[in-house]
């Protein structure tokens, strides 16, 4: 066991310690100053060693548990994981001198460029997607997973050792049919329900075994692009519809010939509206009148803040025309990969015999461990804490960006989600998102949510702030402030 660490650690350097001290301890496994198989100092020895908190040392061990360099073992400390050998890129000249050949080059290297500035580390991360994972339930997470293991091994050799369910397991189906109907009043039963990894793939093997492939949607503008994606490789042809103050233009969908819409209701995706009740009803009544399906994206209804929650689309779908997407990336873990749909009642037949012919894309053990996580209560408990993490995160970031920015910008979206969009009029996103990665600072242009974006959608930036505390918000957006106004 390593004794103890001694880095240089102060305030004055604009970082917080908890930063300073992952940093330090990264690159010192980085570099085999901290050899693999060792174990960190315990919490409680550090802190008192450093004069510094047991939850700044605690941050910093969960952010190096996160990253794979430290694996936390239950009553074992935090050992050092060994590192695989790095990968190394080619040289800048021989990319300088590709750069030259062509358009499809710098295709590629745009995309190189934005994976190498997403993957490496910036001190502010404003990342869309990112969860609390230091506040996330690694042990009783690790406990689930050990009994599915288990459970795996009493069951051999069938049972979650196999391929598991076609539609995926049985019992976690039915406790999402209790979820979707506590939290988000849609009644449905295990057999209109499938289980896939993620709603990119879901949506795309629901368009194939449902035979829309080709077909013509109706897409809101702006809408995720993910699944606006997942339509063009389909070769669906896609109607952009205008967004109002309460969601979807519907008199232009009703002017449509479109027999599908993909709408996000409770959260509008990327502006963040809701939906009124009144536009549901005129949805649904459009869906019916024209014999259409709707698809009801609910990625992060769990997360309001300061308003009741919205039911669904789905609660109040009488006619059997919506499909419900949910997804347990944002309010549980992203790396489960778990998604699933809720099908109307009169497509079951179709669904069960075309989905006979696939396997479920989702690990039957990973099934089995978070059937037991929320069968034993913990996803309701952790729902709970996060609601109160979010929140204050929420409150952390806009506050900081209406105290630093004032007038100068513009937060759009509802007090909900994981996410704000921020329009800086008359700047273009582009510059604003590289003056940003010069101050640390990872932030994102919301344009390619657009599907034609104009001026006005290239002033929007996109902030996620789920997998930052509140600290770093406020400083990040400190940051963000120097490098976008002050000149």
């Amino acid at each position: 066991m390593i004794e103890s660490i001694t880095p240089a650690l102060g305030k004055e350097k604009g970082t917080p310690l908890y930063t300073q001290l992952y940093r330090y301890i990264r690159e010192a496994i980085e570099a085999g100053k901290l050899p693999s198989g060792s174990k960190l100092p315990a919490i409680r020895a550090l802190s008192q060693h450093l004069g510094i908190s047991k939850n700044t040392v605690e941050a910093a061990y969960g952010q190096l548990v996160a990253e794979g360099y430290v694996e936390s073992k239950e009553r074992g400390g935090y050992l050092i994981q060994p590192l695989d050998e790095l990968w190394n890129p080619l040289p800048v000249q021989y990319v300088e001198m590709n750069n030259k050949c062509g358009e499809a080059s710098e295709v590629m290297n745009s995309i190189n460029r934005k994976d190498r500035r997403e993957s490496s580390f910036l001190p502010y991360e404003f990342r869309y997607g990112d969860i609390a994972f230091d506040r996330f339930p690694y042990d009783i997470w690790k406990s689930c997973l050990t009994q599915s293991v288990n459970d795996a091994a009493a069951a051999a050799p069938y049972g979650i050792l196999g391929y598991g369910d076609r539609l995926g397991h049985l019992g976690l189906r039915e406790e999402l049919c209790d979820y979707v109907y506590q939290s988000r009043g849609a009644v449905c039963s295990p057999d209109q329900i499938f289980i896939g990894a993620g709603t990119q793939y879901t949506v795309s093997l629901l368009l194939q075994t449902l035979g829309l492939r080709q077909a013509e949607f109706a897409m809101e503008e702006p809408g995720y692009n993910g699944v606006r994606s997942v339509l063009a490789g389909l070769d669906c042809r896609i109607t952009s519809i205008p967004i109002e103050a309460d969601g979807i233009h519907v008199t232009a969908l009703e002017q449509s010939t479109a027999k599908v819409a993909y709408v996000t209701p409770s959260h509008q995706f990327p502006l963040g509206m809701v939906m009124s009740i009144e536009k549901r009803q005129r949805l649904l009544k459009w869906a019916s009148a024209s014999d259409a399906l709707i698809l009801e994206d609910d990625y992060d209804s769990e997360f309001r803040y300061g308003s009741r929650p919205v039911p669904s689309l789905k609660a109040l779908d009488y006619d059997d025309r919506v499909i419900y997407l949910g997804t347990l990336s944002k309010s549980f873990l992203p790396g489960a990969r778990l998604s699933y749909v809720i099908v109307p009642r009169r497509l079951v037949p179709v669904m069960t015999e075309r989905m006979a012919n696939y396997s479920c894309s989702v690990s039957p053990m990973i099934q089995q461990a978070v059937w037991l996580f929320i069968k034993q209560g913990h996803y309701g408990r952790h729902i709970r804490r996060m609601r109160r993490v979010y929140q204050a995160r929420y409150r952390a970031l806009t506050d900081a960006v209406s105290s630093t920015m004032g007038e100068r910008v513009r937060i759009v979206g509802d007090s909900s989600g994981m996410h704000i969009l921020l329009r800086v009029p008359g700047r273009d996103a582009m510059e604003l998102v590289a003056l940003a990665e010069q101050a640390g600072c990872l932030v994102y242009p919301a344009a390619k949510h657009w599907s034609n974006p104009d001026a006005e959608a290239r002033e929007f930036v996109m902030l996620g702030f789920g997998g930052m505390q509140e600290d770093m918000l406020r400083e990040g957006v400190r940051k963000l402030s120097m490098a976008w106004f002050a000149r």
